[in-house]
């Protein structure tokens, strides 16, 4: 199937005069109709006035009708002839073909008797005393009537003419100006595709086709803006992720070349090796698997109870000398999220309060109606009121954060939440620190 080249533009504006002037011709059409109608009506009534003047010169002298003189010399475009039974008694200067038929008119009745190209002939029949003595023929040449349609249909032509032109000039520059906006929007989304994603025409409330337009170039410009922030957002989070165990790999073997070593050595370090690949092979699932649920494409349950044991016993494990406490119900507590995933949530959570806390950690999970909520506090320094989103932001830390670290956990944290429909949040705790992983309850 091939597909018009034409620009759209092009295409409206052959739209528009084409129908303008199909208009223009139909009208034309029935103006020079109407016009010959007319004109066909007034050389009738013409004739029929000239014969009925002529019937006033007339009148019956000793039994025979006489026409008296008036002095008028008939017209070349108009000609009578007065008959007297079929005897002419009065008669104009003609050819023999039209005195023929005014002739063969004598005794006809009255209104147009006969029709030729270039004449139109009227029959008046003279009645006196209640007896027909006799008939006025009058013949109108229709030359200056055809002449009249003809200069009346060229004049039309030419208004035609004129008014196409017109309407073409002005449907041109009415469509450039309407379309202008479009051209420059699309230009403009184009360029800040490329170049400039944070800008937006920002049109206001759509209220018509451009701001209509404007509204969804926003839209896509958006959506085009949050798949690069993803985008960037992923590859922060996949290196910050990956950088510790990365870094030890490189430790480890760097270690291990320095000089030889025992096999036990070797064994040790291969172990280690082996281990911190396994967690940035982990790493890279568990950021995948935040790609499939952001993409709706998984359907996995998992119980928030069985994933938050291990968080705390991996607590107990990092820093034993904390009290960390663990509080959660006998029911299970589904949520439609994998289990890596959701340990991923978790984890920098736990951790979060467990680098922060002085004394003692709590993890309490609770159920809801419709959701699963995890509640991590401790008795740190907690979060300042006005630090309580930003701390989420990729790379963005407290006041009260210690040296070392990317900034990267909570904020990973939270998007991976996101991704399920849930959220963290860090809740005001005059005690401390206090987060809260929020996730809808599996149906």
């Amino acid at each position: 199937m091939t597909h018009s080249r034409i620009g759209f533009r092009t295409r409206l504006l052959l739209t528009v005069v084409g129908s303008v002037a199909a208009t223009v011709v139909v009208a034309v059409g029935a103006f020079y109709l109407l016009l010959g109608q007319r004109l066909d009506a007034d050389a009738t009534a013409l004739a029929s006035a000239n014969a009925t003047a002529e019937l006033s010169t007339l009148e019956m002298q000793d039994g025979r009708l006489v026409a008296r003189e008036n002095g008028d010399e008939q017209s070349l475009d108009s000609r009578l002839w007065v008959f007297a039974g079929g005897r002419a008694i009065d008669t104009p200067p003609a050819s023999t073909e039209l005195s023929r038929v005014a002739t063969s008119l004598a005794g006809a009745p009255e209104g147009v008797s006969d029709l030729r190209e270039e004449t139109r002939f009227y029959a008046l029949p003279v009645v006196v005393g209640g007896a027909r003595r006799g008939t006025v023929v009058a013949a109108i040449a229709l030359a200056p009537y055809e002449r009249t349609g003809r200069v009346a249909l060229g004049a039309a032509v030419v208004l035609a003419a004129v008014l196409l032109v017109s309407v073409a000039v002005i449907s041109r520059w009415v469509l450039d100006r309407a379309l202008r906006p479009v051209s420059q929007m699309t230009v403009d989304a184009s360029t800040w595709s490329e170049r400039d994603l944070e800008r937006r025409f920002d049109l206001g409330e759509p209220y018509d086709e451009i701001t209509r337009l404007g509204s969804t170039l926003d839209g896509l410009l958006e959506r085009i803006a949050a798949a690069l922030r993803h985008e960037q957002r992923f590859t922060a989070e996949l290196s910050h992720e990956i950088r510790t165990p990365l870094a030890r790999i490189s430790a480890t073997a760097e270690l291990m070349l320095r000089r030889d070593r025992a096999p036990e050595e070797y064994r040790a370090a291969l172990d280690a090796i082996h281990t911190n690949a396994g967690e940035m092979t982990r790493t890279v699932e568990t950021l995948v698997a935040a790609a499939r649920q952001e993409a709706g494409l998984v359907a996995w349950t998992s119980d928030v109870r069985s994933v938050a044991s291990v968080a705390v016993d991996n607590a107990r494990i990092a820093e034993p000398s904390l009290d960390v406490r663990f509080d959660t119900p006998s029911e299970p507590v589904p949520v439609s999220v994998e289990p890596d995933l959701l340990e991923r949530m978790l984890q920098p959570i736990v951790a979060n309060a467990v680098d922060y806390a002085r004394e003692m950690v709590s993890v309490t999970v609770q159920r809801a109606e419709h959701t699963a909520t995890v509640a991590v506090t401790d008795d740190g320094p907690g979060v300042a009121a006005d630090e309580r989103d930003r701390i989420f932001e990729p790379g963005a830390r407290g006041r009260a954060a210690r040296p070392g670290g990317a900034g990267l956990g909570l904020s990973l944290a939270r998007r991976l939440a996101r991704s399920a429909g849930g959220d963290v949040v860090a809740s005001p705790d005059p005690g401390g620190g206090r987060f809260v992983l929020q996730l809808p309850l599996a149906r």
